[in-house]
């Protein structure tokens, strides 16, 4: 049973292989059975009325080697588009909707900054990219990151200046798109923290440029394919969970009800495949992304980041990841727990003091966007703290 002072994550981190998840009770996680009960049952509850918080949702959470929760409630597709009228969604008949499982792939939205993140630091372990060298070096044809003498970690902390988008969607062309983003200088002065999507395009078009291989490519040879993440990858997901009804005034264009294609508009412009969000997955998968994070970089006979790395990743203030947030990690956050959340409604944290790890992927864009509400993502992480033994 692992401790406070010595949770598997750490204590394994050196290892030349680190042990596979596995589904077991929480007691052989060193979790509280009691206090961990209420966490399966708030899933359903988060689906549940008339207005739920989410239409599907599924949460995977647990400690060490052991997934001790791993529950799915409400729908993958519950709704056949919104009528702004009623402010309601227009719901398919029982026999048409499709229920949430456990392997039920989400988009993951910004969860997606996490993968590119990742990346970033691989290059940076194997010296090709210097975290504190500018931008403009590796990419001279963006004048504005080299005028502004904007840096490699500027990019992973969101501490560029850069706005937070751009409508790359609006944008006739592929060139345009390029042209507009090559333009961009910061609007805040660079240092300040100023949460943008750009930040990761712009290292995407760096890696990329580095590399000379696309981002999913990367993703995929570094990270989820060596992890054995099968279910992870950049859509099209046909089988993914349904999002939006995504029409104008609410939604940035005209695409009409949104599944297994990526629902961030930009990413959508830009093929599918972008440095901030695109990617789908299931619950499973991340656990295991995070289990390889929590032990120092490896999983199984995997290892994709070395565990002085990993560190620099994770601590503050996070390269990608955020750190110690209350708003959505609840009393997982104090002790440098690190994760990130995701508009369509996903989310996942993880603790390397407490060696847990808490994985909520949700719906609460279908049939549309609304304003955002994490305070079921905080009360999660609160049960999982609470039951640590």
């Amino acid at each position: 049973m692992p401790s406070l002072e010595h949770p598997y994550g750490r204590g394994g981190s050196r290892q030349l292989s680190a042990p596979r998840l596995r589904v077991d009770t929480p007691e052989r996680a060193g979790l509280d059975a009691e206090r961990l009960r209420p966490l399966a049952r708030a899933v359903h509850d988060l689906t549940e009325g008339e207005r739920p918080w989410a239409a599907g949702a599924v949460l995977v959470a647990g400690r060490g080697p052991v997934i001790a929760v791993q529950e799915a409630a409400g729908w993958a597709v519950r709704y056949a588009r919104y009528d702004p009228e009623t402010d309601r969604g227009v719901e398919l008949p029982p026999g048409d909707r499709v229920p949430v499982t456990v392997g039920t792939p989400f988009d993951l939205a910004s969860l997606t900054k996490l993968f590119t993140s990742v990346a970033a630091v691989q290059q940076i372990e194997r010296g090709t990219l210097g975290i504190d060298a500018r931008v403009g070096a590796y990419l001279p044809d963006f004048p504005a990151a080299a005028k502004h003498g904007l840096t490699v970690r500027q990019l992973l902390t969101h501490t560029s200046g850069l706005r937070p988008e751009l409508p790359l969607y609006d944008c006739a062309d592929d060139a345009g798109r390029l042209a507009l983003l090559r333009a961009e200088e910061p609007v805040s002065e660079p240092g300040l923290p100023v949460y943008s999507d750009l930040n990761m395009l712009l290292l995407q078009h760096l890696l990329e440029r580095l590399t000379g291989r696309p981002l999913d490519v990367l993703v995929h040879d570094g990270i989820t394919r060596p992890l054995g993440m099968t279910a992870t990858r950049f859509g099209p997901c046909p089988d993914a969970a349904a999002t939006e009804d995504q029409r104008r005034p609410w939604a940035k264009a005209d695409r009409g009800m949104l599944r297994g294609v990526v629902h961030d508009e930009n990413a959508w412009a830009l093929g599918g495949v972008a440095g901030h969000a695109g990617l789908f997955s299931t619950g499973r998968d991340l656990a295991v992304f995070c289990r390889a994070l929590l032990c120092g970089g490896a999983y199984g006979p995997a290892r994709i980041l070395g565990p002085d790395f990993v560190d620099l990743l994770l601590a503050p203030p996070g390269l990608g990841f955020a750190v110690d947030q209350p708003w959505f990690m609840g009393e997982l956050a104090g002790r440098s727990a690190a994760g990130h959340t995701g508009f369509t409604g996903t989310s996942l944290v993880l603790d390397p003091v407490t060696d847990t790890f808490l994985v909520l992927l949700a719906t609460t864009v279908h049939p549309r966007r609304r304003a955002p509400d994490s305070t079921p993502r905080a009360a999660a992480a609160t049960l999982l703290a609470r039951a640590v033994k």
